[in-house]
């Protein structure tokens, strides 16, 4: 990857962060998406009544879903705003600014029930991050507020990357559904959005190492020796479990975040 820049808000900035195989692996999804479509379309008009149709209504089953779960967000989390959390809003509105984004998207705190997790949507114009309360607590309650920035840095980038759009996620929804290929370019996304991390707060890297041990353990957890594992750590059923799995192996992450002159392993 290179020397990340220093200068925010520049056109290519975005960009320079973007995993070098998403494109690429973009343009496969929408492939396989955009054949199915239009393999649908052509049984419709032979007079297949049933599979194409089931196909051609993805667009409103995507649409759905993300408007749900927009929905509860907004329903059953603590909205983040200048009033509530202020420290950690100005940490949202930072990364968007660091990233050139026009808006600051919406922030919540959704219950985690011991589950360290964040995650980025949108719904129609409008796009927000979750933040698990364990995730949250690290940050406001444990004090690492540099680990807090690391990861609203990391979902603020899923935003600024497009990885939130309603176009991009109809674009791959039939992708998804194929083992290890939709997976693939989730991947790549997560490098991505680690990449803008990275970028925006260098220093809350360590605090990565809660997605490992938890928010009580990662104190104590070396961080450079899980990254070394991912030369060591291989074999057949490891590249399997990275394969299929939307995110990368905790290994091959720490290792990339480790090493800034490499992009992280896809595969």
């Amino acid at each position: 990857m290179g020397v990340l820049p220093r200068r925010w808000g520049d056109p290519g900035t975005v960009r320079s962060l973007r995993h070098p195989r998403e494109v690429p692996l973009l343009a496969m999804c929408v492939g396989v998406t955009l054949f199915a479509v239009v393999g649908a379309v052509s049984r419709a008009y032979s007079g297949d009544p049933n599979e194409p149709l089931l196909l051609l209504s993805i667009p409103a089953l995507v649409y759905f879903v993300r408007g749900q779960l927009y929905a509860r967000q907004r329903v059953n989390g603590v909205r983040i705003t200048e009033a509530q959390f202020p420290e950690v809003h100005r940490m949202v509105a930072d990364a968007a600014r660091a990233f050139g984004m026009r808006r600051v998207p919406e922030a919540y705190v959704v219950l985690g029930n011991g589950v360290i997790n964040a995650f980025a949507s949108g719904h129609g114009s409008r796009r927000y991050v979750a933040l698990n309360s364990d995730l949250f607590e690290v940050g406001v309650r444990s004090g690492d507020h540099d680990a807090l920035r690391f990861f609203i840095g990391h979902e603020v980038g899923h935003i600024a990357a497009g990885h939130t759009s309603f176009w991009r996620q109809f674009g791959i929804s039939v992708a998804n559904v194929i083992p290890g290929v939709g997976s693939t370019l989730g991947r790549a996304q997560e490098y991505t959005a680690d990449n803008h991390a990275y970028a925006f707060c260098p220093e809350g890297m360590q605090g990565f190492r809660v997605m490992a041990a938890g928010k009580y353990l990662y104190p104590a957890v070396d961080f450079q020796d899980i990254a070394d594992r991912a030369r060591t750590d291989t074999g057949f059923f490891v590249l399997l479990v990275n394969l299929l799995s939307s995110h990368p192996v905790n290994t091959f992450r720490f290792a990339a975040l480790a090493d800034r002159g490499r992009p992280g392993r896809i595969l």
